[in-house]
């Protein structure tokens, strides 16, 4: 980090000067650098789908030839990239095994593009398993040069719901999709994920949080625990996620490119799609004693369910595009100079930062299981998640996976100012959180 000082005298100020970032380019419709393809000519088919992927796999091979990001730790049991793109075109394979190599897949293009503004830094991949079933990889960076802390999770685990957890599912979704269970058996499982959460040095560079999830429940009398990864078809299933960006100082262009490009791949699915998980996501990641939300939004969605294949579809082109939607403005806002004014009160905002509210015991069983790391505020994770509580005090929980979203250093003042001066940026931000606008 470099400082500079401006002014003279008393009325010296500090500044702060990041390191320039890497001149990668992302457009608004590629994952991958300098690789553009026209989102309008794309069509959710198969066909199409097949050709991206190729040519993805092609520029991130020319890529790779070029730069690999540094990474230290275990990487234990990692597909190559040709096996996972097979798995994930190939309509006969289950959807958990689908799924499963996309958020693999996807894990390593977001590490990959993180470190590309990041070059000097490391993330540290640790792989684990889950004694009862499953495992996953935490690919976490702390103390870089661009980001203060940034950690990509994937988990795929299996198991067996007790007859309480499932009592609360069939009460939270259509009763009778749980119509053919007996009430008292226990459910086997399978669920996969993945989770992030980026916290940047500069307090111009917003925050963002992702997560994509994928849930199956079994017939107990055709599946056993290590049966939820054969060929039967779940009787429940459901994808859940969304994506947010919480910024310290608001940029209405930063905002406009995050939900523009939200809603396109969202449109191309169902135009009612995008205002739809818009207002979930808004009331969502409201902070009642606050009377604010965390941030400027995104989507949010659960329980979704009917046609797999289209919805997959849907989970894969908001996840391709994630990278074309955040590092454009980490790449403007790097460059800015602030003041210990500013970062003041980016630790302030982080303050509001950490889990949000679980509404379901499904989200309780999904947070233990480190799928679920939805990053909220630390006030919303000491006040009102019962599900980091819950994780927290259950024996045999991932404590550092549970805990991955929390910043390294955040702020809270007694009755601070900050926010409450007359057309200050601070108080614009606010007034963007008390009443959410919309951006696309």
């Amino acid at each position: 980090m470099r400082t500079l000082v401006e002014g003279g005298g008393g009325g010296r100020t500090k500044l702060h000067l990041p390191p320039r970032p890497l001149p990668l380019r992302f457009s608004s419709t590629s994952s991958s650098p300098h690789f553009r393809v026209s989102s309008s000519s794309l069509l959710p088919g198969t066909k199409v789908r097949g050709l991206l992927a190729s040519l993805t796999l092609v520029a991130a091979g020319i890529f790779s030839a070029f730069y690999s990001p540094k990474v230290t730790g275990k990487k234990a049991g990692r597909r190559t990239e040709q096996e996972l793109l097979v798995m994930i075109e190939d309509e006969k394979q289950p959807m958990r095994e689908r799924m499963s190599a996309y958020i693999e897949r996807l894990q390593g293009e977001i590490v990959t593009g993180l470190s590309s503004l990041d070059p000097s830094s490391e993330f540290q991949w640790d792989h684990w398993e889950r004694a009862s079933g499953g495992s996953g990889t935490s690919c976490i960076l702390q103390d870089g040069a661009v980001f203060e802390k940034a950690g990509v999770n994937v988990s795929i685990v299996h198991g067996h719901l007790p007859p309480a957890a499932v009592s609360q599912m069939r009460h939270r979704l259509d009763e009778d999709r749980f119509g053919w269970w007996d009430g008292k058996s226990e459910l086997p499982f399978f669920a996969c994920g993945i989770s992030l959460v980026v916290h940047p040095h500069n307090p111009y560079a917003p925050t963002v949080h992702l997560n994509y999830r994928y849930f199956e429940i079994h017939d107990p009398a055709v599946q056993d625990v290590q049966g939820t990864r054969g060929v039967e078809e779940p009787k429940v299933w459901w994808f859940g996620g969304g994506t947010d960006l919480t910024p310290s100082y608001l940029f209405e262009e930063d905002a406009r490119h995050f939900h523009g490009s939200l809603k396109a791949q969202c449109d191309r699915h169902d135009a009612s799609f995008y205002p739809a998980f818009k207002a979930w996501c808004d009331r969502y990641f409201l902070i009642p004693h606050r009377n604010e939300r965390r941030g400027i939004g995104g989507i949010f969605f659960d329980d979704l369910s009917g046609n797999p294949r289209h919805l997959f579809n849907l989970i894969r082109d908001l996840g391709d595009h994630f990278l074309p939607s955040y590092l454009p403005i980490i790449q403007r806002r790097q460059w800015m100079r602030f003041s210990d004014h500013q970062k003041r009160w980016q630790q302030l905002r982080r303050g509001r930062y950490g889990n949000p509210t679980l509404s379901s015991l499904k989200h309780i069983i999904s947070s233990l299981l480190i799928l679920c790391v939805l990053v909220g505020t630390v006030e919303f994770n000491l006040v009102y998640d019962r599900g980091t509580k819950f994780g927290l005090a259950t024996p045999g929980a991932r404590i550092e996976s549970i805990l991955m979203s929390l910043p390294l250093t955040s702020r809270w003042e007694y009755m601070s100012e900050l926010g409450t001066e007359e057309e200050s940026a601070e108080k614009d931000l606010l007034e963007v959180l008390k009443n959410p606008r919309d951006w696309a």
